[in-house]
């Protein structure tokens, strides 16, 4: 307490009160015992200073001279002893005169333990905090720029595509109603493209505001799971593949929101299907440790580069533009999985090879199992 005590402003400021008031003691006394010494054994006053000294003392008096030179030395003392505090000050005044002229970078060195220094860490904490504030708003609007011009690019393609067979349409430009049959039915195509993506553009952003509502509650990963792969059966017999699921003897039980777990695990299992079609196998592994969930979604297709697996999870990124647009891909499924799983504090990662590609979710275990 003590310790504290000595470090604040406050207290430095009296000790320089009195570190002066001190000095100035010592000085005056000092100035006294000379002034007198040479009055008392220069009785003659044959030397000059002497004669100085007695005219001011019958003159103006020895108390008016000393009051006014202890003013003046007092205030020199002073400003001596005080100079460091002083200098601190002018150095938080003038970092703070950078940063406000858009400086963020500029740190106020801390050179004491006072209110001061306080000052200091505060101000370069408050400028770090701005620093990363605007950092974010440049990131976010980047990314929204990112949005818009990724979002009128995919819906460009499409849209051109029905407004172009439409206007065959409007001004009779086909052979015949077989041909305007073909005309409508790809028009028709594009469209429910086009609704996909504003599907997944809605889907995306809301998953991505920080206001979303989590429905949580308990879920059991082996039945739901098993759901998942039943109600895949249809689509899984279509692309010739087997579904096989892996489910440990134990029951895995994590919290989230059910609806969109099931969001994430449809998107994964629907890839495996549109890209991993020609090993014509699913494997669907649950496996857990001490504090993770761990579901992976593994096909036998075509590998994914290395180069490409880092940005699969990037909202309208595409390994393959051309085939993914074929297949009705709008480069959010991914992103849209990732923000999901990052909502329930998870992690999503991707590994693949010539002979296999693996999705894998990392929920944490429900509490009640650790």
């Amino acid at each position: 307490m003590k310790t504290k005590l000595f470090q604040t402003f406050l207290w430095k400021f009296m000790l320089a009160f009195l570190t002066s008031i001190a000095a100035l003691g010592v000085v005056l006394s000092v100035i006294y015992y000379v002034a007198y010494t040479i009055i008392r054994y220069n009785p003659s006053s044959s030397f000059p200073l002497t004669t100085f000294l007695r005219w001011i003392i019958n003159r103006i008096g020895s108390v008016p001279v000393m009051s006014v030179l202890g003013c003046v030395l007092f205030l020199v003392f002073f400003f001596l002893f005080s100079r460091r505090i002083i200098q601190s000050i002018e150095v938080i005044t003038s970092g703070l005169e950078q940063m406000a002229q858009g400086d963020l970078s500029h740190r106020i060195p801390v050179v004491s333990a006072d209110e001061l220094g306080q000052v200091a860490r505060t101000v370069n904490k408050m400028a770090e905090r701005l620093s990363e504030s605007q950092a974010e708003e440049r990131a976010a609007v980047q990314a929204r720029n990112d949005l818009i011009t990724g979002v009128s690019h995919d819906l460009r393609t499409p849209l051109t595509s029905v407004l172009g067979f439409l206007e065959y349409i409007e001004h009779d430009r086909y052979r015949d109603e077989l041909e305007l049959r073909q005309y409508v039915s790809i028009a028709y195509e594009k469209s429910l493209v086009l609704r996909k993506l504003i599907d997944d553009l809605f889907e995306y952003t809301r998953v991505t505001s920080s206001d979303i509502p989590l429905q949580q509650e308990k879920l059991e990963l082996v039945p739901f799971l098993q759901q998942l792969a039943e109600e895949f059966m249809p689509q899984l017999e279509a692309a010739d593949m087997v579904c096989k699921v892996h489910i440990p003897s134990q029951s895995i039980t994590v919290v989230g929101d059910a609806e969109l777990l099931l969001r994430v695990f449809e998107n994964l299992v629907s890839n495996a299907i549109r890209y991993g079609r020609d090993g014509g196998l699913l494997d669907i592994v649950l496996e857990r440790d001490d504090q993770w969930a761990m579901v992976t979604f593994r096909n036998y297709g075509e590998a994914i580069p290395s180069n490409h697996q880092q940005h699969l999870f990037e909202r309208f990124y595409r390994e393959d533009p051309s085939r993914s647009k074929q297949t009705g891909g709008s480069g959010l499924g991914l992103a849209i999985a990732k923000s999901i799983v990052d909502l329930h504090g998870g992690r999503i990662g991707v590994s693949s090879s010539k002979r296999k590609t693996e999705f894998t979710v990392q929920l944490p275990i429900s509490a009640s199992q650790n």
